[in-house]
């Protein structure tokens, strides 16, 4: 099923840009000693948890401001909690303090992206970028910055360019399924996001962003128990509504009932 470019699409990007922003915080950034920091997922918790992480990380980071790991962390769990504003707050201080820290830049772009400020978060990482020899991840963020720009062709180059050091990438992978489903090709998307969840490493918000496509095909039993696999039944009825309120808008709904 190819949809075309729609109210309903923007709904859908904006759906997946939240994966988005939890599939690169997943992934590995450079650090400064050419090792790799491993930043959380907090994309599997309840609400509740996520808050009690963001309280948790936030009394670490009163504690002491300046460790890195803790304000990328914070900014992180902030973000996780709807509170894009304040992450990019707490990182302007750090990248202020840290200028040359490669994993302060990236969490840095991603906290602009997610509060909107998608130019200063692409110049950000430009920034970041060693262009003799980019990073897999670092290319990978600046990717999913252009997906949100729209810049989805472009996109796409650079997940290709990173997939090249790192085939295996579950985040990778399931960033570039994200930017064919933000422009309607879902067949494409499946084949990217499958692959993503056969890695290690894979999420249960990719894995949920599998369902999403699937669902968005009419395949709607096969979408239901990827999702109550992942998720608590209430949980599941929310998203196939979703689905079929997607589908709806899109005038797809009555074709697929009439075909079943």
């Amino acid at each position: 099923m190819q949809f075309h470019r729609s109210t309903t699409f923007k709904k859908l990007r904006a759906l997946a840009l939240v994966s988005v922003a939890a599939i690169a915080l997943n992934a590995c950034a450079a650090s400064r000693g050419g090792s790799e920091m491993r930043t959380p997922d907090f994309s599997g918790l309840t609400q509740m948890q996520k808050q009690a992480a963001a309280q948790d990380f936030a009394q670490k980071y009163q504690n002491n401001p300046r460790d890195i790991r803790t304000t990328i962390y914070y900014a992180a769990a902030l973000r996780a909690v709807g509170q894009p504003g304040q992450a990019v707050s707490v990182l302007e201080r750090a990248r202020t303090e840290f200028p040359r820290d490669r994993d302060v830049a990236l969490a840095f772009a991603k906290a602009l992206a997610s509060n909107g400020q998608f130019n200063q978060a692409l110049n950000i990482i430009d920034a970041a970028i060693r262009v003799e020899a980019p990073h897999w991840n670092t290319l990978s963020v600046k990717g999913a910055i252009l997906d949100q720009m729209g810049r989805n062709t472009e996109a796409r180059a650079l997940y290709q360019q990173a997939m090249l050091s790192a085939p295996n990438e579950a985040g990778l992978q399931a960033n570039m399924g994200l930017s064919f489903a933000m422009t309607g090709d879902l067949p494409q998307a499946e084949i990217y996001l499958k692959r993503a969840t056969s890695l290690p490493g894979a999420t249960g918000r990719i894995r949920q962003n599998l369902a999403l496509v699937i669902g968005l095909q009419g395949r709607f039993d096969e979408a239901r128990a990827i999702y109550a696999a992942e998720l608590e039944p209430e949980a599941v009825e929310s998203n196939m509504a979703y689905i079929r309120a997607l589908l709806t808008q899109q005038n797809k709904w009555d074709l697929i009932k009439g075909k079943k």
